[in-house]
């Protein structure tokens, strides 16, 4: 039987890679923008972690904290949290100076018609951030939609391949790397691009929003045929563990799974799961957003948690009535509209 705290624990229970590591990291640990999908368990990770490695560090999540659950998360498990708006710059500016830097922080839909406020959040307060802590490590969450689509054979970009972003929201994220990169050069601060490609939650993610459609009798778009995604907790691992790898000039680091999942495949093997009959809509297309996370599988190890496993526990988690986040990946979009 699936309950929030059984998902919880198994999110913010740390390997041995990380508990090692965490001894590494010297300092505390500030996570701005720890109110969204991934901040308040990656919090309470690192949190684990410190206390499994018998170490003291501290852990403070930085948020708006517009969900009230996730705040109670976090002060239940001693993360020291402190409410603010990063777009107020007095209130930036009056933030301590702390050695490490997670920056989740940032805008994603909703920026159709209101895209000056996604590079408000996107663009320009990273330029202001990357100074107020241009001494300290700083990892930086950024997407894997800042590639162009690739075909379905290729095996997804790799790091060095050109980003080519496509839409007003892939494009504000290429400026919010660009903002880091210059203060990895001008400040010479270490910094860690993490390209993520979508992470699973069994409250949301790719996974969550084929099975909803199939709960809902809605069709399953399959005009872009394939994706990949990782693990949150293992997605949260590696987020941690690089501020172990943070760089001047900055470090760029594409993080998703190792497979290129059908959606066809995924949703056939949910609906048998969900005692549905799937219903698919628009033609497949031969190219589709597609990392290649060689690089962070041979660094970090491949994900703690396979892609099977995942439709399995995603079946069973809305079988036993767990909630959804409300938080849709939209992960059919092509044309970069948000």
């Amino acid at each position: 039987m699936w309950t929030e705290e059984k998902l919880d624990q198994l999110l913010t229970t740390p390997s041995q890679r990380l508990i090692s590591d965490i001894k590494k990291i010297k300092g505390d640990i500030m996570v701005l923008g720890a109110g969204g999908k991934m901040g308040p368990t990656l919090c309470i990770l690192a949190k684990n972690a410190i206390k499994m490695a018998g170490i003291e560090k501290k852990v403070i999540a930085l948020s708006r904290f517009s969900d009230p659950i996730a705040q109670k998360l976090l002060t239940d498990n001693g993360v020291e949290i402190i409410h603010t708006d990063l777009l107020d710059i007095e209130k930036l500016n009056a933030l301590p100076q702390v050695e490490n830097i997670i920056y989740m922080a940032g805008r994603k839909f909703g920026t159709d018609g209101q895209e000056p406020l996604t590079w408000a959040m996107n663009a320009t307060l990273p330029a202001f951030v990357a100074y107020k802590f241009r001494t300290s490590n700083i990892v930086v969450f950024s997407s894997g939609n800042i590639y162009p689509k690739v075909p379905t054979y290729s095996g997804g970009c790799t790091e060095e391949n050109k980003t080519n972003p496509i839409g007003e929201y892939a494009m504000s994220c290429l400026a919010r790397e660009r903002a880091f990169e210059y203060g990895a050069l001008e400040y010479q601060t270490k910094v860690f691009i993490y390209r993520l490609n979508y992470a699973l939650d069994l409250r949301y993610g790719v996974l969550y929003d084929i099975a909803n459609n199939l709960l809902n009798n809605e069709p399953i778009s399959i005009a872009t045929p394939c994706f990949n995604c990782i693990w949150q907790g293992s997605a949260n691992e590696i987020a941690i563990s690089g501020l172990l790898h943070t760089g001047s000039p900055a470090v760029k680091l594409n993080v998703t799974g190792p497979e290129t999942v059908s959606v066809k495949y995924a949703a056939q093997k949910l609906a048998k799961l969900l005692g549905k009959t799937p219903v698919f809509t628009g033609e497949e297309q031969n190219d589709a957003y597609l990392n290649n996370a060689g690089k962070a599988i041979e660094e970090f190890g491949y994900p703690s948690v396979s892609i099977e496993t995942l439709i399995k526990w995603q079946a069973e988690w809305l079988i036993d009535g767990g909630r959804g986040l409300g938080k849709p990946t939209h992960f059919e979009e092509r044309k970069g509209s948000y």
